[in-house]
């Protein structure tokens, strides 16, 4: 089967009249899908100019999924939370200090309540096709990890909302040293949040599709960092996922990891009865040589998965994360993603003629 989904990240511009020029060139480099990066801000401030882009975007024929992007730092996204800045005692605190992090802890009913209501505004009051729930994650209390070795000892959260929760199901205080239970109470509380506001979602409007995005990360060369969502069956098993996604990979890394993470990313998913999705990075960093996009594309293709998504739109031209050659990369993912279009046109017009 050939790739059905090409994708972009978008996000900053809050005109729908200047929105409508970038779809325009979205739908010129083989994009038919995109994914918006909803900030809190724009739900607070610029929510009826909101509503008029997703509606104009899905008038261009673009798919619309809506990315909660940055949410309480809950998710990924470099973006502020008015969360976080309103609700100083509702963070994620580390377990060996004890310091608050600048992450909201995702088991608070604070947060919960919160998220599932700016989830629900966007369901019931605008047009988009779906949600796009975009590397959920517990935070890292270290300033960094290695991709070849631990990723230290320290974890989160042990908050006292947390320490409750554990003490109340497992019946002894949750410890500071990471132990079995520990692992999967934080799986269990991370997809709670996640399964029951995606089927409040699906109570509004059946048809919304849900993506769920978790890090690509292994034991092996990669680090697993304890995020929450590191149990893949866990979470591609869960009945309110339509999507199992797994997330960029900088192009520094080995071309057996890339082959590594999409056989097991397609595997999980179809042992689900899920759709597949892996990211291209298209910001940042950009590969030495560009022809490792073609090959990457080409790889996915053979793999199986059933969508692509890059993060983000001209490649970040014109940011601080922009990939040195960012029009010139935005260029080339054009060209793979109307490429990757006409196979599809090709299958399906093969189908068709069997049909007949």
């Amino acid at each position: 089967m050939a790739i059905t989904q090409t994708a972009v990240s978008y996000y900053g511009l809050s005109y729908v009249e200047h929105a409508e020029k970038d779809f325009r060139e979205m739908l010129d480099h083989g994009c038919n899908t995109v994914i918006l990066a909803v900030t809190e801000f724009d739900l607070d401030f610029w929510f009826p100019n909101l509503k008029k882009i997703i509606l104009k975007a899905k008038e261009m024929g673009l798919k619309v999924l809506l990315d909660p992007w940055g949410i309480g730092k809950f998710f990924g996204g470099e973006q502020v939370s008015l969360f976080l800045q309103n609700n100083t005692h509702n963070r994620q605190v580390s377990a060996f200090t004890g310091e608050a992090l600048p992450a909201a802890c995702f088991n608070t009913q604070a947060f919960r309540d919160y998220f599932q209501r700016l989830c629900l505004k966007l369901a019931r009051q605008t047009e988009g096709d779906g949600f796009f729930w975009d590397e959920p994650h517990y935070a890292l209390p270290k300033s960094y990890a290695s991709i070849t070795g631990s990723g230290g000892e320290d974890w989160t959260c042990r908050c006292p909302v947390c320490k409750k929760k554990f003490y109340d199901y497992y019946g002894y205080e949750m410890p500071k040293l990471m132990n079995d239970d520990v692992k999967q109470f934080r799986w269990r509380e991370a997809l709670f949040i996640l399964e029951d506001t995606s089927r409040q979602i699906k109570e509004v409007n059946p048809h919304y599709e849900i993506t769920m995005c978790v890090h690509a990360t292994l034991n092996t060369y990669y680090v697993t960092e304890q995020r929450g969502y590191d149990n893949w069956d866990l979470v591609a098993a869960s009945p309110y996922f339509d999507v199992f996604s797994t997330t960029i990979i900088s192009w520094e890394l080995p071309f057996a990891f890339f082959k590594s993470i999409a056989a097991r990313t397609v595997e999980v998913a179809k042992r689900h009865n899920k759709l597949s999705e892996r990211w291209l990075m298209s910001y940042y960093k950009q590969p030495d040589d560009f022809a490792l996009l073609d090959r990457t594309v080409d790889l996915y293709q053979e793999a199986g998965v059933d969508r692509l998504a890059a993060w983000t739109y001209r490649g970040g031209y014109g940011t601080s994360l922009a990939a040195p050659d960012a029009l010139k990369l935005w260029h080339r993912l054009g060209e793979n993603y109307q490429r990757v279009l006409e196979k599809q046109r090709e299958e399906k017009n093969g189908e068709d003629g069997i049909n007949l």
